[in-house]
């Protein structure tokens, strides 16, 4: 785990990221980059499209999530 989330909980980071904080956002991409890298495999093969789809979602996502 990273520092930042060490001593925040994920609300905290989740707020901090809606409301615009890059390093929050960068937090919470981390915390997810090994579900967002195993979904990106197409036929055994990473796919660089496809991964930065999945990030361009989460972050819609916790812009959309409601508190």
């Amino acid at each position: 785990m990273h520092c930042g989330v060490m001593h925040m909980g994920f609300k905290e980071l989740l707020l901090r990221a809606q409301g615009g904080d890059p390093r929050a956002k960068e937090e919470i991409l981390s915390l997810y980059q090994p579900l967002l890298l195993k979904e990106s495999m197409v036929h055994g093969f990473f796919d660089e499209d496809v991964y930065q789809e999945l990030c361009i979602t989460l972050l819609t996502c916790i812009q959309r999530f409601r508190i």
